[in-house]
């Protein structure tokens, strides 16, 4: 079978979520299916390929697909070529973008529809591409992976995908989000905490993460028990930050929320595993890595209780509403003061977090990406 592959993402040294997602599916397909060749379509020149073994094929074809038109450009003209080039048998796009113009059979990976529920959050320029493009591409695939019941859900009642139509393959998670021994712990609240306790948030910062909700939470917090536990938001500043700033600048704990910018991948997982807890309030996940990251760190979870979260987190997690910073305050509180509850959602944790495999899901989108190719194939 020859498998095509929207690789734009799989940038070397600037790996991050749907790079990641590409990232873990390819390196398993590569090294299992040796008798398959894969075709990894970049949009840009690389330094040196993440993916590379006999049986892959690298093309690197611009422009750089990073606005309307040559997104367009990118898919629908200069793809479809590199599939006719090689007579691949299936398409596979993992980051919610796809070629409508090949008459290839294609695979898609719709991770949300954040664009559908916070319109005001995605830029006036891009708007009327998503709300042009996308239904076409949920009409093109041939089969749509999401990665939660909730999303599959939600691509129904709000696109009516046909259920038969969507496969639910949930993330896994990486290898290197492990417990961290005491010591080392220590260790990484020297670093980062000046050796308190802290709270942490791990992800891409923008209004929909919740950020200030996450902040007037933890001032209450402070209000309410006057411990020493500091607050660390690791994170690239994403897009309307001001107001985040600005709360940040006027609250009476600003040097005690410490806002660490982007951190590389080991960092992050030593700050995962060492922390009092995760708190990861979005108003809305496709899915939520950072919620299993911390399960399989042994990190005690604060999160939402809308969306994919109650789904990643099962009972592993403290569920709150992330409109009420009361509650939320409160869970910190708990969270604090009652270790036979951080032991029992550790404990539930480890539990969890067996459900959730790159191994497991490699193997089932395999499976559908050659499900759709023997459909293709003239007998």
């Amino acid at each position: 079978m020859k498998i095509a592959i929207n690789a734009r993402f799989l940038q070397a040294g600037k790996l991050e979520g749907l790079g990641w997602y590409t990232f873990e599916l390819c390196k398993r397909w590569v090294e299992t299916h040796p008798q398959d060749e894969f075709v990894l379509i970049y949009d840009r020149p690389q330094d040196h390929f993440l993916i590379s073994a006999p049986n892959v094929v690298s093309r690197v074809i611009g422009p750089k697909a990073r606005h309307f038109f040559s997104f367009w450009y990118w898919f629908d003209v200069q793809v479809p070529k590199i599939l006719q080039q090689h007579q691949v048998d299936v398409f596979f796009s993992p980051d919610n973008f796809l070629s409508l113009t090949t008459p290839v059979p294609s695979v898609l990976t719709t991770h949300d529809i954040a664009h559908f529920h916070f319109p005001a959050q995605v830029a006036l320029v891009h708007r009327p591409y998503y709300w042009w493009f996308v239904p076409k591409f949920l009409r093109k695939a041939k089969k749509i992976l999401a990665l939660t019941e909730f999303g599959k859900m939600d691509l129904i009642q709000h696109y009516q995908v046909p259920p038969e139509k969507i496969v639910v393959v949930p993330n896994g998670t990486r290898e290197i989000f492990q417990p961290l021994p005491l010591a080392v712990q220590e260790q990484v609240k020297t670093q980062f905490s000046q050796g308190y306790d802290y709270f942490f948030f791990l992800g891409a910062i923008h209004p929909r993460k919740n950020l200030i909700g996450l902040i007037r939470a933890y001032e209450k917090f402070r209000v309410k028990t006057s411990a020493p536990v500091k607050l660390l938001i690791a994170g690239k500043l994403a897009w309307q930050v001001a107001e985040i700033n600005q709360i940040h600048a006027q609250s009476p704990y600003k040097d005690d929320i410490v806002f660490l910018g982007y951190v590389a991948e080991e960092v992050s997982a030593q700050l995962m595993a060492s922390a009092l807890a995760l708190c990861y309030l979005s108003f809305f996940e496709g899915f939520g890595l950072p919620v299993l990251e911390a399960l399989c760190t042994d990190t005690p979870v604060i999160t939402s209780n809308t969306s994919s979260l109650p789904e990643v987190a099962g009972e592993a997690a403290l569920l709150v509403d992330p409109h009420d910073t009361e509650a939320i305050a409160l869970a910190m509180q708990r969270i604090w003061a009652e270790p036979a509850l951080r032991i029992e959602l550790i404990e539930k944790g480890r539990q969890q977090r067996q459900h959730f495999s790159w191994d497991e899901a490699a193997a089932k989108i395999y499976v559908v990406l050659e499900s759709v190719a023997n459909k293709n194939r003239i007998p």
